[in-house]
């Protein structure tokens, strides 16, 4: 594995994006850009760089990204392609924090797609999707009521999936998977796009996920946090 980190990560400053920065298409606020494998989503264990955005309008109860809440250096949309290119990766994904909380992401995601890169977005499922480049494969994170996150879905961004996204769920108990089996089943998630079901890390077993997914025969893959199995899980830039 080979990490550009920002000057170890986060250490820049203290700040989550201002609010000139989240509104400028040319720059982004980034907390690191890594190669590792892609450890989660139908693209899980193939080699991927990863662009971490920084600052979150979520605040999930289980989130394991924190430390991109705050922090990060501005780089010019031009410097993040360059920092891409280096690390000889095809597949790119774009994440966060969240990722659409800055104009700019918009503008990398469309450059990535212009050189040919496959591209990925991992979203926490409360900001516009529309905008994004129709090339980019996007993975909607629709929030649980455990996260405690639930009122803020965008239910509208259903209606903008698509056969090349995703949608996944994190359970965090039974509760978070028979409401996250009623979405599924009243949005016709199964015919509209790809559904994954994960589990919130330690918190429910994932036997008893798939055994309630076979039971109800719902048409979903089950996937866990792989790179949680191959690095520490609390290890940083994999």
């Amino acid at each position: 594995m080979t990490t550009l980190a920002l000057e170890g990560s986060l250490p820049v400053d203290d700040r989550a994006p201002a609010r000139v920065e989240r509104a400028d298409p040319s720059r982004v606020r980034v907390g690191e850009i890594y190669r590792s494998i892609q450890g989660e989503s139908s693209w899980a264990g193939l080699p991927c760089t990863f662009v971490r955005l920084i600052g979150c309008n979520l605040r999930c109860s289980w989130c394991d990204s924190a430390f991109a809440f705050h922090g990060g250096e501005s780089l010019a949309v031009e410097e993040v392609l360059r920092r891409v290119e280096d690390l000889g990766v095809r597949l790119v994904e774009v994440t966060g924090g969240e990722p659409l909380w800055q104009a700019g992401c918009l503008t990398v995601l469309r450059e990535l797609c212009d050189r040919k890169y496959t591209v990925l977005l991992e979203t926490g499922g409360s900001l516009d999707i529309s905008r994004v480049d129709e090339r980019v494969h996007r993975i909607v994170d629709l929030k649980a009521p455990g996260s405690g996150m639930e009122r803020r879905n965008l239910w509208s961004n259903v209606g903008h999936l698509t056969p090349r996204d995703e949608v996944k769920f994190v359970l965090a108990s039974r509760a978070d998977y028979e409401w996250a089996r009623s979405v599924i089943r009243k949005h016709r998630l199964e015919a509209r796009t790809r559904v994954l079901l994960s589990t919130v890390f330690g918190s429910v077993e994932a036997r008893e996920v798939v055994e309630w997914m076979l039971a109800d025969g719902l048409q979903a893959r089950f996937q866990i946090q792989l790179h949680k199995l191959v690095w520490d899980p609390a290890a940083r830039g994999v």
